[in-house]
């Protein structure tokens, strides 16, 4: 039997091995621990981060309302480094709950996926 962590990274591997980020179409990867969530893109081809957003600067509200936010942060940031079209790299994440509402707020503020 394995445990939940050995479970989540079996899952990222999966999910990392249909999708990459290139210079065109860097992936958008979100970590989720149990207080903040995070944000990168990045450009696999030379392994750098572009731009990064997360829940550490932001006042005490709701964990939903925190990712919304961080979503729409990372879309801000990211247009003004000129990335508009990303491809979402949920990290072995369910696409549920904060994940969906980080998704959703990047969508929101004009990123493409």
């Amino acid at each position: 039997m394995t445990n939940k962590i050995e479970r989540r990274t079996r899952i990222k591997y999966r999910v990392r091995n249909k999708i990459s980020g290139t210079a065109d179409c860097p992936r958008m990867s979100v970590f989720r621990s149990n207080k903040q969530i995070y944000v990168q893109i990045i450009n696999d081809e030379n392994g750098c981060t572009l731009a990064a957003a997360s829940s550490l600067s932001l006042d005490k509200m709701p964990k939903k309302e925190q990712a919304a936010k961080v979503g729409e942060m990372i879309a801000e940031i990211a247009l003004k480094a000129g990335i508009t079209k990303v491809v979402f790299d949920r990290n072995g994440y369910l696409y549920h709950g904060r994940v969906q509402e980080l998704a959703n707020g990047a969508r929101k503020g004009g990123l493409k996926f």
